[in-house]
């Protein structure tokens, strides 16, 4: 029994460290596949094809150090089950809107509470602040937010009309 587990976990390990499997096209990423998830450096996931536009533009906007691994858009009920699985302390008298799971660098959004573009980028930033920082901390997530905010208030000054 000793030698049947130890060897499946060698070969576990083994695979770990191996290439995947290949189909022998790899390719580098050129300049002009900058939409693709592997050139911006994160994956925009459940969102319409507007919502996913408006996402990007606005990270692009606000140029954080730190890019998010993934965006992801869910249902109120599937968010709910991810602020229980990640155990996110909401205070009392605040609802949470959108949340970042440092670890995963992952920002998770209610999709049911998708309200508009511009709050959208207004809590994308807060939640950027949190990735940038690196920290759980409401006060220096707030602090960058300012920031990333300031960056999309001029894009849109800058626009024409």
């Amino acid at each position: 029994m000793k030698l049947a587990v130890g060897t499946v976990l060698f070969f576990l390990g083994l695979a770990q460290l191996s290439r995947g499997q290949t189909d022998g096209k790899a390719s580098p990423v050129s300049f002009g596949e900058a939409a693709s998830p592997r050139a911006s450096g994160y994956v925009v996931l459940g969102a319409t094809p507007q919502e996913e536009a408006v996402v990007r533009a606005q990270i692009q906007i606000m140029q954080p150090r730190v890019l998010p691994l993934r965006v992801v858009f869910v249902p109120y009920w599937k968010y709910a089950d991810n602020l229980r699985i990640f155990r996110l302390h909401v205070p009392k008298g605040y609802i949470s809107l959108m949340f970042t799971h440092l670890p995963s660098r992952s920002v998770f959004i209610d999709a049911d509470r998708y309200i508009s573009n511009d709050s959208l980028g207004y809590r994308v930033a807060h939640e950027l602040g949190h990735l940038t920082a690196n920290s759980v901390k409401e006060e220096d997530a707030e602090k960058l937010a300012q920031y990333f905010r300031r960056r999309l208030k001029n894009a849109r000054k800058q626009e024409p009309l």
